[in-house]
């Protein structure tokens, strides 16, 4: 369930130093084929798509300063979390994440932002589970989605996917497969199972798992 609008988030997000709304499109599709200029650094670069309050991808920029990470998240009103969630960490622990920036967008405007084989891993984390058949193509593990990630994925650059939803990701390892990925390191229960280690939790995850719900993991790659 996402927020509801949160009162003033259009304008902290403008204001934020280290977030590029859609709004100004020639900024942010001007970014395509740079990013690595952008961070000043030829290191690689993560995304995560839908980013909700950034527990996940501020905590791994925190753990990997030598890795770029850019955080996606379509709605004002979780992505003004987000934001606010770093600026009390950066103050509180004296942090400089450097190695982060946050974009709010939707995710069908991948191709205008970045460039072929531009990114090295795709992070998707309990992604809205779109239940109705008919709007199967607005799944972020869709056929149509990975030929996307197919297009600003590096050769060697692969997808971490975790979702609670048993038939997102049922649904996720058939739209793999006939798409010619090779899905990796499945799992039906994380938390019990030998990939935990090194698991980084979203806020989803923490609510779900003292829940005592499974969590689905795996990894996807090309040939």
């Amino acid at each position: 369930m996402r927020l509801r609008n949160v009162k003033g988030a259009r304008e902290k997000i403008e204001n934020s130093p280290f977030t590029i709304n859609e709004d100004d499109k020639s900024k942010l599709y001007s970014k395509k084929g740079s990013w690595n200029k952008t961070f000043n650094n030829d290191n690689p670069i993560y995304i995560e798509i839908g980013m909700g309050k950034g527990q996940f991808i501020i905590n791994l920029a925190k753990q990997n300063p030598h890795i770029n990470y850019i955080g996606i998240e379509k709605f004002s009103s979780v992505l003004v979390r987000a934001i606010e969630y770093r600026q009390n960490l950066e103050q509180t622990e004296n942090l400089n994440l450097k190695n982060l920036l946050f974009i709010r967008m939707d995710a069908e405007n991948l191709d205008y932002v970045f460039e072929h084989n531009e990114i090295s891993q795709i992070y998707l984390n309990f992604s809205d589970p779109w239940p109705k058949e008919r709007h199967a193509k607005r799944r972020l593990t869709s056929r149509q989605f990975l030929k996307k990630y197919n297009n600003i994925l590096s050769p060697k650059g692969k997808i971490c996917f975790k979702t609670d939803n048993r038939a997102l990701f049922d649904f996720s390892l058939i739209e793999i497969e006939e798409s010619g990925w090779i899905a990796d390191k499945i799992t039906y229960d994380l938390h019990k199972s030998e990939y935990i280690t090194g698991n980084i939790m979203t806020e989803y995850e923490s609510k779900f798992v003292e829940q005592g719900k499974p969590i689905c993991r795996l990894e996807a790659y090309r040939t």
